[in-house]
């Protein structure tokens, strides 16, 4: 077995690179299950009520993992979105 000693600098300076650097990863790699209220600020929607009737029309996934919790699923939210882009002319 190795022991590595440090000064008390040195091991908080480590640490804070390994915090920032996942941080950074988790930036890069957005979540693909988001609550509602996310899902509502990319769709730019501010209704409940037309954030259900997308999920009950299958316009975009959703998960309910537990009775109260619904994720929606950030990739068919893009689709969704794709779906009514327009080109120009």
């Amino acid at each position: 077995m190795q022991v590595v000693c440090l000064q008390e600098d040195a091991f908080y300076t480590l640490f804070d690179k390994v915090v920032e650097h996942i941080d950074a990863k988790r930036k890069e790699a957005p979540a693909k299950w988001i609550d509602g209220k996310e899902a509502m600020g990319i769709l730019k929607i501010s209704s409940k009520t037309t954030l259900q009737k997308l999920r009950d029309e299958g316009k975009i996934r959703f998960s309910q993992p537990q009775k109260k919790i619904i994720l929606y699923d950030r990739g068919s939210i893009n689709a969704y979105i794709e779906q009514h882009a327009h080109e120009t002319f």
